[in-house]
Parts: C-alpha cells; sequence; structure tokens
C-alpha cells in the first residue's frame, strides 16, 4: 500500500512538472528519496548539489534529501547498505567489493570517468613516480576508501606491496593540509579545491595526475569511471519510478555541465563550496575548468571501464573472488533519460 501511495504522488509531480495541470498538482507531495555524498563541496562530487540548486530533482519528480559524510565514500556505501539512506554518491568501485562480500549494490548513473584525484607531494619528498613511496607514509581519506584502492593499485603498478610504505587516513582539506604541513606524509591523494591550496601554500606539488583523461589513461591503462550514483539492486527493483526520476535529473545535470563554462557551474553551488579557506571563487574556477573533462556528459558508464576498475582493484588485492560486472551497474536508466532529454529538445526547436 505505501509503494502504491509513493508512485501515485510521483506519477502526479510528474504531471505537474511536465505542464499538465490538476488539483492534484496543488497538494500531491513528491516522493522523498534520501542520498548521502562521501565529501558533497569535493569538485568531484558537484553534480549532486548542482542537480539539487537547478531544481532537476523536483522537475522529474522526486524531493531529493541530501546529505554528506566527510571522512571519504566508505559511509556513504554502509548507509545505503544499513538502509540509512536510499543512494549514495560515491565511487563505482564499491560495487565490486560488496558483490564480494554477498551484497547487491550498483551503479545508475554514471557522473565521471576519472577519479579527479592527483598525488600532492611534498618538496622535499622526491616523488616522482608510486616507486618512489618504499619507505615512506602516504595519505588517503581513510583506509578503505576508493583512494586507498587508487594507492594499493599505483604501489603494485610499480612493483610495491603494502609493506614497503604506510598508508594512512587523513581526510581531505583542512586535514590532509595539515599532514602534509608538519610531515606526517609524504604525499597525498586529493582532489580540487585542496589540491589547489597546496599548491597555493607550497606545501606540496602534483606528481600523479589521476583528474584528466591523459592522466588516468598513463597511471591507470584506461578511464576508470568514478563518481556515481549508488543503490541497493532491491531497492531499485521495488522503485523504479524514483529511480528514474532520479536519473534523469542527473543526466540532465550532465548536459547541463557539458554544455556550460566553469564559471557558469561555479555560479550554481552554494557560496562556501567555491570561495573558501581553501580557494578563491576564481581558483575554484580554474581548477574546474582545468578538471571538467572528467564528468561524462550523457551519464553512461564508459566501454571497458568496469574493466579496468576491476583490473585496479585485482591487483590492489580489494577483490579476490569472480566479478560478474554486468550486476555492478546498468545504463538501462540512462538511456531513457537521454531518450527523454532529446525528446524535450527535438520539441522545443
Amino acid at each position: 500500500m505505501k509503494q502504491k501511495s509513493r508512485t501515485t504522488a510521483l506519477l502526479a509531480g510528474l504531471a505537474c512538472a511536465a505542464g499538465v495541470f490538476s488539483s492534484a498538482c496543488m497538494a500531491a507531495p513528491l516522493p522523498k528519496v534520501s542520498l548521502m555524498v562521501g565529501g558533497i563541496d569535493k569538485q568531484i562530487y558537484l553534480p549532486y548539489q548542482l542537480a539539487q540548486n537547478l531544481g532537476f530533482f523536483k522537475k522529474y519528480g522526486v524531493d531529493m534529501e541530501l546529505s554528506t559524510e566527510q571522512a571519504g565514500g566508505v559511509g556513504a556505501e554502509d548507509a545505503v547498505i544499513s538502509g540509512q539512506v536510499d543512494m549514495a554518491g560515491a565511487w563505482y568501485v564499491h560495487t565490486l567489493e560488496f558483490q564480494e562480500h554477498g551484497k547487491n549494490v550498483i551503479g545508475i548513473v554514471q557522473l565521471s570517468g576519472a577519479p579527479g584525484e592527483r598525488e600532492m607531494c611534498t618538496p622535499s619528498s622526491g616523488v616522482k613516480t608510486p616507486a618512489d613511496w618504499k619507505g615512506k607514509t602516504v595519505g588517503v581519506t581513510d583506509v578503505g576508501s576508493g583512494t586507498d584502492d587508487l594507492t594499493l593499485y599505483l604501489a603494485a603498478r610499480y612493483h610495491l606491496t603494502s609493506k614497503d610504505f604506510t598508508r594512512v587516513g587523513v581526510g581531505a582539506g583542512p586535514t590532509l593540509i595539515g599532514a602534509l604541513k608538519h610531515n606526517r606524509i609524504a604525499c597525498g591523494m586529493t582532489t580540487q579545491p585542496t589540491v589547489n591550496a597546496v599548491e597555493k601554500m607550497k606545501l606540496g606539488y602534483s606528481a600523479i595526475d589521476l583528474a584528466t583523461g591523459p592522466g588516468v589513461n598513463k597511471w591507470l591503462g584506461g578511464y576508470w569511471p568514478t563518481a556515481t550514483v549508488l543503490a541497493r539492486g532491491e531497492w531499485v527493483k521495488a522503485h523504479p519510478t524514483e529511480t528514474q526520476a532520479v536519473v534523469n535529473a542527473m543526466v540532465a545535470t550532465m548536459h547541463w555541465i557539458n554544455t556550460h563554462s566553469a564559471a557558469d557551474i561555479a555560479d550554481h553551488l552554494p557560496p562556501d563550496f567555491v570561495s573558501n579557506q581553501l580557494s578563491t571563487k576564481q581558483e575554484y574556477i580554474d581548477a574546474l575548468a582545468q578538471d571538467k573533462g572528467q564528468f561524462l556528459p550523457d551519464g553512461m558508464m564508459p566501454k571497458n571501464g568496469p574493466d579496468t576498475v576491476l583490473a585496479v582493484e585485482k591487483l590492489a588485492g580489494k577483490v579476490t573472488k569472480p566479478i560478474d560486472l554486468d550486476k555492478t551497474y546498468t545504463n538501462e536508466y540512462v538511456i531513457k533519460a537521454n531518450a527523454l532529454l532529446a525528446k524535450d529538445a527535438n520539441a522545443g526547436k
């Protein structure tokens, strides 16, 4: 009965969004969907808040409740598994890890084809490649997080094991900056705007680029799908209409990002996201313009992307069992969303 009422409300909301007037438009509340993001103010995760600020969630029929988990992506996925939230904004790689442990979590729309990360190393470290990490301490967002997986993989590609260097969780933003400043770590993996802040303070340089297409192809051997919307498979099956509405909103956002400048994007984000202790607004815009190519324009999973992620996980020692990649993501809702956008665009001509 509850599902029927949620679906009825969603259909009414969609009708109102489409301009079909009825008395229900004034009374029918949109169904609520909750989504936790692993650091919502990071540039790699900006599409979630941007979709909210552009009004796309409501336009396509859901009342989205966004929240953030600052210590890294792991907590957001745990919140999905426990049912604390309906969806998570985090890295696609966790779907493989969950499947290995018997958990059915899938990516329903892919937002980026590169991690958006850079390895920032202190001037005295002399690090040029992961091989130089030997005997040093390297910072990750959190042990077990996506940055940890990438660090282990990069090390393995350069013939280092986890015993050859030390990994510590240093978070992001001010905590990572503090770790570099006080020489707790030789290098740390982080995103914009922290990268810009580290460079501006002359605390470190970018030794490894995982934020651009050429960078991920050099260091990871191919495009590496990263930011995505994750949900439990059973939740998606039970809520197909809400799932489609969320994907519609996110795909519309990816189209919007692709057709607007970094300055336009910054203007539609919360002021404290783009101008704070880490960067000025102009510095944020410059950094986003440099890394904007990480975002996928259509929300589709990149061809061979899952295979590259699986290769990373295997070499990093994080996945040891056979993985059915077809069960870690779906393009079903994304295909429908792109068709809807194309139809709307043609109707507007």
